[in-house]
């Protein structure tokens, strides 16, 4: 499936046009707002609840940004919005109120979170909801098997392989280096099909992606933070995902 024009026509605010000093967190209905007043597109990050419930929330814990602490995806939906953000009044929303918000005003990439132990919960939970959306959405996931599942679930939506050069450490340690070799060169292209792909901007040129757009594949970049990002990702790429300035105001 070729991505659709509409994914690379605006640069995409990631984790919504947020800014802590405005009171607009990331992944919240303020910062999704912002965006579509900007007519930005939109990058969100799902996860699931214990009861199964999909939540729009990046972090694995409450810890960075809320007074909670814990796993997310050992709360029920209920004990998710019941967290109170440090630095503003809104709440962790769930997928539907950010459709509902969003209206398809503007279009959403959505990230889906996975743990890495194959549990598909939240794609199953996903597929239905976005089934009944009219707007413009495409989903992506750094977890090859979670596009898998939607090329099942959602044949007909758009899906994306995110990736950058998958290092030893913290983030992706926990993956075998023949593992991160095979994500790193996007070797699952061939089995998710995805529609586009998602590469760090700190990752580029690289030349899995840089093969695959050379042949027609969409490639969007995250996250564009500086000047240096925003001249490299124009290089090599058909659109941004940005975070901290308005890229509306800078020079072509």
């Amino acid at each position: 499936m070729a991505a659709p024009d509409w994914l690379t026509a605006r640069p995409i605010a990631h984790r919504g046009y947020h800014n802590r000093a405005e009171r607009r967190i990331e992944n919240t209905l303020p910062a999704a707002a912002a965006a579509v007043q900007r007519r930005f597109a939109i990058e969100c990050d799902l996860q699931i609840t214990s009861d199964n419930r999909p939540v729009v929330f990046h972090d694995k814990t409450f810890d960075r940004l809320t007074e909670a602490t814990g796993k997310l995806s050992d709360k029920t939906l209920a004990e998710a919005r019941a967290a109170r953000f440090r630095e503003s009044d809104a709440r962790i929303p769930t997928l539907e109120e950010l459709l509902d918000l969003v209206d398809g005003r503007v279009p959403l990439v959505i990230e889906l979170k996975s743990d890495w132990s194959g549990d598909r919960r939240l794609e199953q939970a996903v597929a239905p909801i976005l089934a009944t959306y009219s707007g413009p959405a495409a989903v992506m996931s750094f977890d090859p098997a979670s596009m898998a599942a939607m090329r099942r679930l959602a044949p007909n939506l758009p899906r994306g392989l995110i990736a950058d050069h998958f290092d030893d450490g913290p983030d992706w340690g926990h993956l075998s280096a023949a593992r991160r070799f095979a994500l790193r060169h996007l070797f699952a292209a061939a089995t998710v099909l995805p529609s586009f792909v998602s590469y760090g901007i700190k990752a580029l040129p690289a030349n899995a992606p840089l093969t695959l757009h050379h042949l027609g594949m969409t490639l969007i970049c995250w996250t564009v933070r500086t000047p240096a990002d925003l001249a490299r990702a124009r290089e090599y790429t058909d659109q941004i995902t940005f975070e901290g300035f308005d890229p509306d105001t800078m020079p072509m």
